[in-house]
């Protein structure tokens, strides 16, 4: 059994502590009043229950927490934990509990005033509640499924002279301009569950409107029990005297003000007030405020389970405003390739326009706006639901009237469409060979000038001529992932059709050992770099004793012949890889290129643990895809007209399969060439003194680094702005991931809940995901949430949220790979199936289920992950 002390937030995403407890860790971290707390986490439950009566009877689960021992050692840890504590106050934390939609308002239990002799009841008796009658009825009533777990909070009981609840908006009116406070003498559970009248203060930027009550009892300690709470008389002179003064009610106001600012949205907080100091006890968003004073409007539902795979994390502003405008061209491009006119395209310039989404820093795709492309396309007026079908769609939007073709229209698009697209297709591989051209010599060419003898203008201008080059050309990219897609649907339609469902992965063995995706040769160069340092003594002892700059600069100024060759290597691979790195789609990125120390830590790292280039597969991928295609034989024999068609698809899906990884690729070296470009850019704006550091440049938007180089800038002082950024963007980072889907009514940065968890979709009993490359492995999980913290995975299964390409040197010490995020085309879905790695990913709940240490099965065929031991 274990705790997480209000000291280690960092370690509350690792496990499920709830919905209050994360609003308490949250209020912690931004330097709120908050009295010391630990949290017991959901799992410290789940490892003492069989899992069989955890999805089951809950009135048998309420009866066996009664023989659950909470022992003497543990609560002597928590107390100490929280220091000199006469009094705890002990309450629920439940997932969906303190949300956006639902706060489970006084639905499940909590204890004031508990003493170190009653804590580990209190705490059985918080669990129990998660599953009372009451509770059951609450989540039939809102339509949520079963408890996915609660946490008990154990906090610092402060006994209060005052306290109360605050509104950071108006609940009832839904006025954003006025914040309500409600204030009673004493505790605040007779005010939570309406026993007390209250005094109520409604703060703007005029005045104080207050309507006192007069307060006749109050809540406080039990003093014959020593325990708990009573109802007793509030002294006769207190009785009509204001709870608050007005300083009092400013500074919750300002509290109030900041935590709107922090968390982006009004918040609902609870109060304590002792001997003049402010406590806050717990903060939630405004429930009520969505609906109150005004009919829902604008509502979005983002979501990043695929894009973050690209752009992980907290993005800057420079690469959100690059990547927003390349989606918007690139996907106007491609719906005039799927038939849809010029005229409705110029008529939606906004929804293409807002495709992806930035939310506290991250990048999200506005699933709104991809409903109405795919509303636009001919077929969608024909078969809606179709249509609705095959592209996946799980939520409908409402659609205008002018996106609307009649049939006669819509089947004319339709027939050019799939005229068009079947030229395109069998000139898709002369257009790859002439786009691979056209980067190659694009790329050399910009290569070749001196970024640093230009100025901030000369610098613009090449990127505008780089755009116009490369950027913008860039259909043999997306026509070679929309047939990827087809082909790929089409071979797994097939695999289950001959095999008639009984081996679901028969697709994915197929396409293992391709032997031609240029995401894997970084590894087997890299490798092939280690192993030739490994044995050269001398050159060994260096790698295991210096750190990754003083091996470079030994290397730089070698003379020895075996040292220089190795120089040589390592110089031609950045010369090639250079850009493939972590998060190298992310144009604040510092790359192999900018800085090869990086590149020397990747092979210091293989040096260290000594791995092989047998162990990255030793010829299993070929063996498995050899046994699939004789699998496929033995179920095509005598059937030579399913056979032939097969090994079409089995052709295609596997050309461009490959292609669209390998053209990946050139996305990223494109990108590496604007990374470059910036980088100077900042590097002028800094040398000019317009910013404290050069890579300030990133914490800008592309248009308004240009308007300030072209004179049209509304801001001139663009260090003011880049600080402002930084603050904003260092909370981003601070307040951690958002849910990866939720949805926003209005305009979404206001009254709206990010970290909502009411859209993902969750599994009960064992996790499973989507089988991408097979193989059945036991071994450790090793949790890993950013790849430059670990040298080596030493054999144990890699489990992380997400990946991008630049991930792939953790993958050759791994026994397997399993990933929150994902799809089957997913870049550790492919390079999975190269390497002969087992791979599960889309595992919805993974890292809330498993941690570093665990002892796990996983079956990259059906994509089942087994918890063996903890």
């Amino acid at each position: 059994m274990h705790f997480i002390s209000d000291t280690e937030s960092h370690k509350a995403a690792d496990f499920t502590v709830g919905g209050k407890a994360g609003n308490l860790f949250r209020l912690k971290n931004l330097g709120m009043p908050v009295p010391r707390f630990a949290v017991i986490p959901w799992e410290s439950l789940l490892g003492r229950m069989p899992e069989a009566l955890l999805i089951g009877d809950h009135t048998a689960l309420r009866r066996s927490m009664d023989g659950i021992v909470i022992d003497c050692d543990f609560i002597l840890a928590l107390s100490q934990a929280l220091g000199d504590v006469p009094y705890y106050a002990v309450r629920s934390s439940a997932v969906d509990e303190d949300g956006q939609g639902f706060s489970f308002a006084g639905q499940l239990e909590s204890f004031l005033f508990v003493n170190r002799q009653h804590l580990a009841v209190r705490i059985r008796e918080v669990w129990q509640s998660a599953f009372s009658e009451r509770v059951s009825a609450y989540r039939r009533h809102h339509g949520l499924l079963r408890p996915a777990g609660v946490g008990v909070v154990v906090q610092e009981m402060i006994d209060a002279d005052v306290a109360g609840v605050a509104f950071g908006a108006n609940p009832v009116t839904g006025n954003r301009k006025e914040k309500v406070i409600n204030a009673v003498f004493g505790l605040g559970d007779g005010l939570v569950s309406g026993e007390l009248d209250a005094d109520q203060f409604v703060l703007s930027s005029r005045d104080i409107q207050a309507k006192t009550v007069i307060k006749t009892q109050m809540s406080v300690q039990d003093a014959v029990k020593g325990t708990g709470v009573v109802l007793q008389p509030v002294p006769q002179a207190d009785r009509h005297k204001p709870a608050l003064t007005d300083d009092q009610i400013y500074r919750i106001g300002a509290i109030l003000d900041q935590l709107e600012k922090e968390l982006g949205q009004p918040q609902d907080i609870e109060f304590a007030i002792r001997k003049g100091e402010i406590y806050l006890l717990q903060t939630r968003p405004v429930t009520t405020l969505i609906t109150a004073g005004r009919r829902p409007a604008n509502y979005i539902l983002w979501d990043n389970s695929n894009i973050v795979e690209s752009y992980p994390g907290v993005t800057t502003p420079l690469t959100f405003s690059f990547i927003s405008k390349s989606y918007e061209t690139a996907y106007k491009l491609f719906s005039a390739y799927l038939g849809v006119s010029a005229s409705v395209i110029k008529r939606n310039e906004r929804v293409f326009a807002n495709t992806l989404g930035f939310l506290n820093g991250r990048v999200y795709y506005n699933l709104k706006s991809w409903y109405h492309m795919l509303a636009m396309l001919p077929g969608y007026s024909i078969n809606a639901r179709f249509m609705e079908k095959m592209m996946g769609v799980k939520e409908q939007f409402d659609i205008p009237a002018s996106y609307r073709l009649t049939k006669g229209k819509a089947w004319w698009g339709i027939s050019k469409m799939v005229v068009r697209m079947l030229f395109r297709f069998w000139a898709l591989p002369r257009k790859r060979r002439q786009f691979m051209r056209l980067v190659e010599s694009t790329i050399a060419e910009y290569k070749a000038i001196p970024f640093g003898e230009k100025d901030a203008a000369a610098l613009m201008h090449l990127y505008l001529d780089f755009e116009r080059k490369l950027l913008l050309e860039w259909k043999a990219p997306l026509l070679n992932d929309f047939f990827a897609m087809i082909w790929f649907g089409m071979l797994q339609k097939q695999s289950e059709q001959i095999t008639d469902g009984c081996n679901p992965n028969l697709h994915n063995d197929l396409l293992c050992g391709s032997n031609d995706i240029i995401s894997v040769q970084p590894v087997h160069r890299s490798i092939a770099i280690a192993a030739c340092i490994a044995s050269i003594a001398p050159l060994r002892d260096l790698f295991l004793t210096e750190n990754e700059c003083a091996i470079h600069e030994k290397l730089a100024t070698a003379t020895s012949p075996d040292w220089m060759a190795v120089k040589t290597d390592i110089d031609r691979y950045i010369a090639d890889f250079g850009e493939r790195c972590v998060g190298e789609l992310k144009l604040e990125t510092v790359s192999y290129a900018q800085e090869p120390a990086r590149f020397i830590k990747v092979l210091k790292s293989y040096v260290e643990t000594g791995i092989t280039a047998e162990q990255i597969s030793g010829g299993r991928e070929e063996v498995i895809r050899l046994r699939a295609e004789a699998e496929m034989k033995q179920y095509l024999k005598g059937k030579p007209l399913r056979r032939w068609k097969m090994r079409i698809t089995l052709h295609y899906a596997r050309e461009l399969v490959s292609a669209r990884e390998n053209l990946r690729y050139e996305r990223t070296r494109a990108f590496g060439i604007v990374r470059e470009i910036f980088t100077f850019i900042g590097k002028r704006f800094y040398t000019n003194g317009l910013l404290d550091e050069p890579r300030d440049i990133f914490y800008l938007t592309k248009e308004e680094i240009f308007s300030y180089i072209e004179g049209t800038a509304v801001t001139q002082d663009v260090g003011a702005l880049v600080a402002l950024r930084k603050a904003a963007f260092q909370t981003y980072t601070r307040l951690g991931a958002l849910s990866e889907r939720f949805a926003t009514y209005g305009v979404p940065y206001h009254g709206n809940d990010f970290f909502s968890m009411d859209r993902v979709e969750t599994h009960d009993g064992e996790l499973k995901g989507i089988g991408c490359s097979p193989g059945r492995v036991s071994g450790k999980a090793r949790v890993v949430l950013d790849p430059a913290e670990v040298a080596s995975l030493n054999g144990d299964i890699l489990v992380t949220s997400s990946t991008d390409p630049g991930w792939v040197t953790l993958f050759p010490g791994a026994l397997g790979i399993i990933v929150e995020r994902g799809s089957l085309l997913s870049h550790s879905a492919i390079v999975s199936r190269e390497m002969g790695k087992p791979c599960i990913v889309g595992v919805t709940g993974l890292l809330k289920v498993l941690k570093t240490g665990d002892e796990i099965e996983m079956d990259g065929s059906t994509g089942i992950i087994r918890r063996v031991s903890r």
